[in-house]
């Protein structure tokens, strides 16, 4: 019998066979769940690049800084992303898409269209700002956010920066971007968004030109190795 063979060679000193074992591949050695968690990985390694810039700069403006300088404007943390579908037109009545806004730094004003004494003085001071930063200007678009539906006089569009954006948006749409500081109207403030669209900086009420123009330009230093011109004109 094979059995008694077996045993009988096992007696007379005969080593027994080595066992042999076999390992089978695990789940994570399978090629389509390695690829896929590899294509989770690229993703990641690009969408941390693509954020790593944003973030360094403004780590660089608002941590790394030296002791003693106090910013003039309000960060805005964290900051406010602009809804992308946000209603917004042109004068004349022509939608305009919100995501036509990015790709530039926005110095913003809001302000109904009959635009009173201090609105034409913050319009006044959002150009010369822009004015102010010199070759940078070009990273820079200025805004006017109109809230309401009355027309505005000519003399106002004239007195604007060649390009600037002046857009309607109903005031309960822009309330769920930006907000003005407590007790206090929108129109009090200035307002700036980066070139991805989000709201990140305000200005404190009726703002101190010479003082946030320093912000503006230690804003655009700290970002300008990621930052570039988008456009020249507005709509």
């Amino acid at each position: 019998m094979s059995g008694s063979s077996s045993f009988a060679r096992a007696s007379h000193g005969t080593p027994p066979e080595p066992l042999t074992l076999t390992v089978h591949g695990l789940p994570g050695n399978v090629p389509g769940v390695r690829s896929r968690w590899s294509g989770r990985f690229t993703l990641l390694l690009v969408l941390l690049a693509c954020a790593a810039p944003v973030v360094a700069s403004y780590f660089t403006y608002y941590v790394l800084r030296p002791q003693g300088r106090s910013n003039y404007a309000e960060l805005i943390q964290p900051s406010r992303g602009l809804p992308a579908n946000l209603p917004l037109q042109t004068l004349d009545g022509r939608s305009v898409g919100a995501a036509s806004l990015k790709r530039q730094w926005l110095l913003t004003v809001v302000a109904g269209g009959v635009c009173d004494v201090a609105c034409e003085r913050m319009l006044f001071e959002q150009r010369q700002l822009r004015e102010m930063l010199g070759r940078e200007r070009d990273r820079v678009d200025n805004l006017w956010l109109v809230t309401d539906d009355a027309p505005v006089r000519p003399e106002v569009l004239q007195a604007l920066t060649p390009g600037t954006w002046v857009l309607r948006v109903p005031p309960q749409a822009l309330a769920q971007w930006l907000q003005p500081a407590p007790g206090h109207a929108l129109s009090e403030h200035m307002y700036v968004v980066d070139p991805m669209g989000e709201w990140m900086m305000r200005t404190p009420p009726q703002p101190e030109p010479k003082r946030f123009h320093k912000d503006l330009e230690r804003l655009l230093r700290a970002s300008a190795f990621w930052d570039r011109p988008g456009r020249e004109v507005g709509p």
